[in-house]
Protein backbone atom coordinates (compact mmCIF):
# COMPACT_ATOMS: atom_id res chain seq x y z
CA UNK A 1 0.00 0.00 0.00
CA UNK A 2 0.84 3.60 -0.83
CA UNK A 3 1.23 5.97 1.79
CA UNK A 4 1.68 9.83 1.71
CA UNK A 5 4.82 10.22 1.33
CA UNK A 6 4.95 8.06 -1.58
CA UNK A 7 2.46 10.67 -3.09
CA UNK A 8 4.45 13.55 -2.40
CA UNK A 9 7.48 11.97 -4.13
CA UNK A 10 5.33 12.82 -7.08
CA UNK A 11 6.13 16.26 -9.25
CA UNK A 12 2.62 16.74 -10.54
CA UNK A 13 2.42 20.01 -12.39
CA UNK A 14 0.12 21.85 -14.70
CA UNK A 15 0.90 22.03 -18.61
CA UNK A 16 -0.42 23.43 -21.71
CA UNK A 17 -0.30 21.80 -24.62
CA UNK A 18 1.40 23.30 -27.19
CA UNK A 19 1.73 20.81 -29.94
CA UNK A 20 -0.10 17.39 -30.35
CA UNK A 21 0.37 14.96 -33.82
CA UNK A 22 -0.64 11.54 -34.87
CA UNK A 23 2.12 9.33 -33.57
CA UNK A 24 2.34 6.45 -36.32
CA UNK A 25 4.94 4.11 -34.59
CA UNK A 26 2.74 3.11 -32.07
CA UNK A 27 0.62 0.02 -31.76
CA UNK A 28 -2.26 1.57 -30.12
CA UNK A 29 -3.32 4.97 -31.29
CA UNK A 30 -1.70 7.87 -29.55
CA UNK A 31 -0.71 11.22 -30.29
CA UNK A 32 2.88 12.65 -29.64
CA UNK A 33 2.55 15.91 -27.53
CA UNK A 34 4.37 19.21 -26.39
CA UNK A 35 3.48 20.36 -22.93
CA UNK A 36 4.65 23.92 -21.72
CA UNK A 37 5.20 23.31 -17.93
CA UNK A 38 6.37 26.48 -17.40
CA UNK A 39 9.24 28.68 -17.21
CA UNK A 40 11.69 26.70 -14.21
CA UNK A 41 10.35 23.33 -16.14
CA UNK A 42 9.82 24.46 -19.95
CA UNK A 43 8.57 22.11 -22.77
CA UNK A 44 8.49 18.54 -22.42
CA UNK A 45 7.03 15.64 -25.15
CA UNK A 46 4.73 13.25 -24.08
CA UNK A 47 3.32 10.30 -25.96
CA UNK A 48 -0.54 9.89 -24.66
CA UNK A 49 -3.22 7.19 -25.94
CA UNK A 50 -6.07 9.71 -25.97
CA UNK A 51 -6.97 9.52 -29.83
CA UNK A 52 -10.44 7.83 -28.45
CA UNK A 53 -11.74 11.20 -27.26
CA UNK A 54 -9.57 14.14 -28.75
CA UNK A 55 -8.67 15.36 -31.80
CA UNK A 56 -5.33 16.96 -32.09
CA UNK A 57 -6.71 19.98 -32.74
CA UNK A 58 -9.27 20.49 -29.95
CA UNK A 59 -5.73 19.52 -27.92
CA UNK A 60 -3.79 22.77 -28.23
CA UNK A 61 -4.16 25.45 -25.66
CA UNK A 62 -5.74 22.99 -23.34
CA UNK A 63 -3.85 22.59 -20.10
CA UNK A 64 -3.42 19.38 -18.21
CA UNK A 65 -1.67 17.59 -15.32
CA UNK A 66 1.38 15.93 -16.03
CA UNK A 67 3.95 14.28 -13.54
CA UNK A 68 7.42 15.66 -14.68
CA UNK A 69 9.54 13.96 -12.28
CA UNK A 70 9.50 9.94 -13.62
CA UNK A 71 12.63 9.44 -15.77
CA UNK A 72 12.02 9.55 -19.71
CA UNK A 73 10.45 6.73 -21.25
CA UNK A 74 11.96 5.06 -24.96
CA UNK A 75 8.13 4.67 -27.20
CA UNK A 76 9.08 3.33 -30.63
CA UNK A 77 11.43 6.21 -31.58
CA UNK A 78 9.94 8.85 -29.51
CA UNK A 79 11.55 10.00 -25.91
CA UNK A 80 8.36 10.89 -23.41
CA UNK A 81 9.89 12.89 -20.62
CA UNK A 82 6.54 13.45 -18.58
CA UNK A 83 3.45 11.24 -17.56
CA UNK A 84 -0.09 13.16 -18.86
CA UNK A 85 -2.49 12.39 -16.40
CA UNK A 86 -5.70 11.10 -17.52
CA UNK A 87 -8.88 8.72 -16.24
CA UNK A 88 -8.88 5.38 -17.89
CA UNK A 89 -13.53 6.09 -18.92
CA UNK A 90 -15.92 4.20 -21.09
CA UNK A 91 -15.86 6.80 -23.98
CA UNK A 92 -11.43 6.26 -23.60
CA UNK A 93 -9.13 8.13 -21.86
CA UNK A 94 -9.75 11.50 -20.18
CA UNK A 95 -7.42 13.98 -19.53
CA UNK A 96 -7.60 15.46 -16.09
CA UNK A 97 -7.68 19.14 -16.26
CA UNK A 98 -7.51 22.07 -14.03
CA UNK A 99 -11.20 23.49 -12.94
CA UNK A 100 -10.02 26.65 -14.26
CA UNK A 101 -7.55 28.30 -15.73
CA UNK A 102 -3.91 28.04 -13.68
CA UNK A 103 -0.57 29.08 -14.35
CA UNK A 104 1.71 27.14 -16.36
CA UNK A 105 3.97 25.06 -13.51
CA UNK A 106 1.53 25.17 -10.67
CA UNK A 107 2.21 22.05 -8.77
CA UNK A 108 -0.51 19.76 -7.19
CA UNK A 109 -0.64 19.20 -4.03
Amino acid sequence: MANFEDFMKLDIRVGEIIEAEFFEKTRKPAYKLLVDFGDEIGIKKSSAQITEVYNKEELIGKQILGVVNFPPRQIADFMSEVLVLGTYSKQGVVLIQPERQVQKGDKLG
